[in-house]
């Protein structure tokens, strides 16, 4: 079995002590095979909080992989940095942002969801770059055969139900697209509640995966991390806080969902 710990919206600046405590003594206890950072480590980019960030994220014994949220990147009014240097302040985990991971029988594949601008008032909003989208799909295709395929956006790519909203552009363009390449699940935060939900694209299912929040900005749930568990062709979620039912099955997939 292939285990994943799917964490997301730390907000290092806002985060919960007791929470990214726990989470560290889970990777340690547990071994996981890899964990899976889908965004918002920070609260405002402020270089104190990457070097806490970045030290919590560098001691924690799994391969890490680091997608960038919309507060990772400097906010309006410092719109130089935001514009020029977005990622100057990402040094200590310059490594692990956007790394693809490959595992047995499982492949993680990166997807950039955040942009500088945009044209609209909120720029806390998901958006999919066509860029972005085409190294996504051309990692998909190196893939090995069989593999699952696992994409790791900061934003849900279509809404899921929860009490945040992400309203990606070109979320559902970009969702048909890599159901059609093959990819199973899309791993996503934003929100702060954990989900696992089924959609299907063009004849596929792809499961729509997001995972809650260390920080004390929570809504509807605990802090808490999404657990994947890989057995052969399938895998379940299981979301995992700090609270008296400290698990609950959130999904699973069938094998035809993954022909």
């Amino acid at each position: 079995m292939t285990k994943l710990f799917h964490v997301s919206d730390v907000h290092f600046g806002k985060e919960d002590p007791s929470a990214i405590t726990w989470f560290a003594e889970r990777v340690a206890a547990e071994k996981p095979d890899a964990v899976i950072m889908t965004g918002d480590l920070t609260m405002r980019a402020r270089a104190h909080e990457f070097e806490a960030g970045g030290a919590w994220l560098k001691s924690l014994a799994a391969p890490v992989t680091v997608e960038i949220g919309n507060h990772d990147i400097p906010y309006y009014w410092d719109p130089i940095r935001r514009f020029l240097a977005p990622y100057s302040r990402y040094a200590a985990i310059e490594r692990m942002i956007e790394r693809p991971l490959a595992l047995s029988g499982v492949t993680i594949v990166p997807l950039k969801t955040i942009a500088r601008a945009q044209w609209r008032m909120n720029w806390s909003k998901g958006y999919v770059g066509r860029s972005s989208l085409r190294r996504a799909l051309a990692l998909i295709a190196d893939a090995p055969k069989g593999n699952l395929i696992f994409v790791a956006a900061h934003h849900p790519l279509i809404e899921g139900g929860t009490k945040g909203t992400a309203r990606t552009y070109r979320g559902e363009e970009a969702l048909q697209e890599l159901a059609a390449a093959g990819a199973h699940a899309v791993l996503s935060g934003h929100v702060h509640d954990p989900f696992d939900i089924p959609v299907e694209r063009g004849g596929r299912t792809i499961r729509m995966i997001g995972a809650g929040t260390l920080s004390k900005r929570t809504r509807n749930s605990p802090p808490g991390f999404n657990e994947i568990r890989v057995m052969g062709n399938r895998f379940e979620t299981l979301a995992r806080t700090q609270s008296p039912e400290p698990v609950q099955r959130l999904g699973a997939s069938r094998t035809a969902d993954l022909v």
